[in-house]
């Protein structure tokens, strides 16, 4: 009897479908890669997902994640999200986290608990935190390197983090990686030099924050803000998505 996920059972087979759909997937940031990872996953059959996240849907979010329209601005996007993925499979197990991941919030987590871990967030601490507590318990991980100031989607590649190259983020996590004795990680980067973003305060918000009050994180505080595309974090998002899938059927 046919169903949502016929067409895909036609290319995985009814046990890949099985296990998708006892599986947990748990996705560290909902943005530009993180929600397309999210929703790739459920509407492939995914059971069960959790999604982490503190943030709050921004106007500038438009451009990019798949969770943003003029009607989520100003909800959490975790809240949007589980809303959206439900209404693509009401029998989903869908999760939400709205919360920061940081070594401080760490704890708050079980890693034995899920089946696969993904690393959509933007920080080098909540990145590495994440690997180490991951390869701790036992639970694979992918994760997502440098995917701002890019424009070619075709540059993406699937290594190991030694094997990398180009990639400023993917440089400094192999620096971090081998002080912590980690000797080994699925991630998704980009052989495309990065581009140097306009220094707009007009465009990049530092001067002109339109964060709803009581934004715990806003890009006034970033250094630099990215520059981004629809075709280019959403495309490792997707890439991110069939890589789990892969390997939660073998």
């Amino acid at each position: 009897m046919s169903n949502q996920f016929s067409r895909t059972e036609l290319l995985l087979g009814k046990g890949a479908i099985e296990r998708l759909a006892k599986s947990r997937v748990a996705v560290f940031g909902i943005g530009g890669v993180g929600s397309y990872t999210a929703e790739a996953l459920v509407r492939s059959g995914l059971g069960a997902i959790d999604l982490i996240d503190d943030d709050r849907v921004c106007l500038t979010n438009l451009n990019r994640q798949l969770f943003a329209t003029r009607k989520t601005v100003g909800k959490y996007k975790v809240e949007v999200a589980r809303e959206r993925l439900l209404e693509i499979n009401p029998n989903a197990a869908v999760e939400i986290h709205q919360t920061f991941y940081t070594p401080e919030t760490a704890s708050e987590f079980d890693f034995t608990q899920y089946d696969y871990i993904v690393d959509a967030v933007d920080t080098v601490s909540a990145k590495l935190e994440l690997i180490v507590r991951a390869k701790e318990a036992g639970t694979p991980i992918i994760c997502c390197m440098g995917a701002g100031n890019k424009l070619d989607p075709t540059a993406f590649r699937v290594a190991d983090i030694y094997k990398t190259s180009v990639c400023p983020l993917a440089r400094v996590m192999r620096h971090e990686l081998r002080k912590r004795g980690v000797k080994s990680l699925k991630v998704v980067y980009s052989e495309e030099p990065p581009l140097t973003p306009l220094d707009d305060d007009a465009l990049n918000c530092k001067q002109n924050c339109i964060c709803p009050p009581g934004t715990a994180r806003t890009c006034a505080a970033r250094r630099q803000v990215p520059g981004s595309t629809a075709f280019v974090p959403s495309v490792a998002g997707l890439i991110i998505a069939g890589e789990v899938i892969k390997d939660l059927i073998r």
